[in-house]
């Protein structure tokens, strides 16, 4: 099986984390509304139920919600 669709990747040191969805690009997010946001442009209406869903998205480096 394959892994989470979504991944936020750990924060930079300038602040912000990387958001993909397979591999692409959403954007960087400093906040859980920046992620949702990308989401639902990716057309996931939904998107804020998902943000603690391990199948739809993976946390990378550091605790998820935090982007700094």
């Amino acid at each position: 099986m394959e892994g989470a669709p979504i991944t936020v990747h750990r924060p930079s040191s300038s602040g912000g984390r990387r958001v993909t969805a397979r591999g692409q690009i959403l954007g960087l997010a400093h906040s859980d509304a920046d992620v949702i946001e990308f989401l639902r442009r990716g057309g996931l209406e939904d998107a804020e139920l998902l943000l603690d869903n391990p199948q739809w998205v993976a946390w990378q480096g550091g605790r998820p919600h935090e982007y700094v």
